[in-house]
């Protein structure tokens, strides 16, 4: 799940070799971690958030195989002025 991911994220995005992704994880719950730049930030999501729904749903499909559910949630780095 995490390579996909990876993958993913680092196709849609300007920097990615910014993308830092951690994982938090419990018995029955992955939830993944997408440190980006503040600018990569909208195309992830996409427009209305259709990008990252899409995004969510194959990550918990993933998740489903092993009876766990996973999540995924977006942090901005703050750019330094």
């Amino acid at each position: 799940m995490e390579e996909f991911l990876e993958y993913v994220l680092k196709k849609l995005i300007d920097y990615p070799d910014e993308l830092i992704l951690t994982r938090q994880e419990t018995p029955r719950k992955i939830t993944f971690f997408a440190r980006v730049r503040q600018t990569d930030v909208g195309k992830i999501i996409g427009k209305h958030g259709h990008t990252i729904e899409a995004i969510r749903s194959l990550l918990n499909a993933a998740a489903s195989r092993h009876n766990q559910r996973a999540s995924l949630e977006i942090l901005e780095e703050k750019q330094a002025a």
